[in-house]
């Protein structure tokens, strides 16, 4: 990535994530990457506070407590979800934890000697209460300037809805601090945030590097398909996401169906926070309608390596350029990072018209199968075009390509961020 603005515009900061996690494939996790590659393009110094981190043992800061599986907390959520009454073990364990990872976020500041930090969505989604609780106490105690990273919102999840914790939400889910810089990464988050905090943000779309195109595929990825279970005679569909209710996967399956040729889904993702029963849904339903469903999320991660048993793991990236069409059916999206890693490897998309898509992304001019909560016969039709006519699939993508380096690259980020640093540590001053 070729740096617009040398470091000398400015200066070198120590800059801490934080998070619950910063591992795998999750958005969030990919997301804090890429900010994470543009600030040190602009000189700038990283390091991680999470529950669990895949980046270097000697910037990441590991409190198995601020992860979002752990036990205690997730017992803690697991109440506070499930009731309009908190019990008052649950306030007593709630604070406990409070206070233990306050002072394990003091540590982390004092260690690597942090000036700001950013919040991945620890304060924006509250799958960890008692962090999202520390971090705003720590920064209404120290003033310190921070940029709250938001993708998801409480409000925007079902799940969170009946709750016995609405003193904590307003406190910390997001806070209104004046040390906080509030970055969204659509407009609807925007306007939903001044609406209900009165609050003003930013708008930081999510980005890939599009002006650096991905590598061919190597010799390594030449077993790719068959490592996938994807015979030579089959479609290879691709469904980058985890296995989520809200990624409408049925979609996808009903899509494969229709089309009445020989094709297979493959879900690249492992599920997360929200259990296996949609993952038993899939699978019976895939069943039900004769559609073959891979789940192979444990060979597919953020680097290629080997698994325990022998098995080759292949990158994320490794995995695109070999897809015939990516399945992007979602319900519901904080921006999307798959369309714009499809966009990225050049990929042919069948996405629903989920709200972000039609108010963000597809004004830009974006083509792709798009379908409006139901497939239809000229749904069908779009995609057996695109499976026939490479000619066709190739000019839709490269015009995608394009679109994707004018409005998502690095280069815009960079600018973005170099604006934002600019303003935290002016007010600081």
């Amino acid at each position: 990535m070729q740096k617009m603005h040398s470091p000398s515009h400015l200066p070198s900061h120590r800059i801490g994530f934080v998070s619950t996690r910063f591992d795998g494939t999750d958005g969030v996790s990919l997301e804090t990457r890429k900010w994470a590659q543009v600030l040190e393009g602009l000189g700038q110094k990283v390091y991680y506070f999470a529950g669990k981190s895949d980046q270097p043992e000697e910037i990441s800061f590991v409190v198995p407590e601020a992860h979002f599986l752990h036990p205690d907390v997730k017992a803690i959520g697991d109440i506070s979800y499930r009731s309009k009454a908190r019990p008052p073990e649950i306030t007593r364990r709630i604070h406990e934890l409070r206070s233990y990872l306050k002072d394990r976020l003091y540590e982390f500041i004092k260690k690597y000697d942090i000036e700001l930090l950013i919040a991945e969505n620890a304060l924006s989604v509250p799958m960890n209460i008692p962090l999202g609780l520390a971090l705003a106490e720590l920064i209404a105690e120290t003033g310190m300037p921070v940029i709250g990273h938001h993708h998801d919102f409480a409000w925007e999840r079902k799940r969170f809805l009946v709750n016995c914790i609405g003193d904590y939400l307003e406190m910390a889910f997001p806070p209104r601090l004046p040390s906080i810089h509030h970055v969204v990464i659509n407009s609807l988050a925007a306007t939903e945030m001044g609406k209900r905090r009165g609050i003003n943000v930013s708008v930081i779309p999510n980005v890939m590097d599009f002006d650096n195109p991905p590598e061919p595929p190597d010799e390594y990825t030449a077993s790719l398909r068959a490592d996938l279970q994807v015979a030579p005679d089959e479609h290879f569909f691709l469904q980058p996401t985890r296995p989520l209710q809200r990624k409408g996967i049925e979609y996808a399956i009903e899509l494969i169906r229709r089309l009445e040729t020989e094709a297979r889904l493959v879900i690249s993702h492992a599920g997360g926070d929200e259990g296996n029963q949609y993952v038993e849904h899939v699978r019976t339903l895939a069943k039900l309608m004769d559609v073959r469903v891979n789940f192979v999320s444990e060979i597919i991660k953020t680097k290629r390596g080997t698994t325990q048993d022998g098995r080759k793991i292949y990158a994320l990236a490794d995995v695109y350029p070999h897809a015939d069409l990516v399945t992007f059916p979602s319900l519901l999206e904080g921006f999307g990072n798959a369309f714009l890693e499809a966009v990225y490897y050049r990929r042919p998309i069948f996405v629903n018209n989920y709200t972000i898509y039609s108010v963000d992304i597809k004004p830009k001019g974006f083509q792709a199968v798009e379908f409006n909560g139901f497939v239809t016969d000229e749904t069908i039709n779009h995609v057996r075009k695109i499976l026939t006519d490479s000619k066709f699939t190739e000019e839709m993508t490269e015009h995608n390509y394009k679109l994707g380096k004018q409005f998502y690259s690095f280069t815009v980020l960079e600018n973005q961020l170099h604006v934002l640093l600019h303003s935290c540590f002016s007010r600081e001053g």
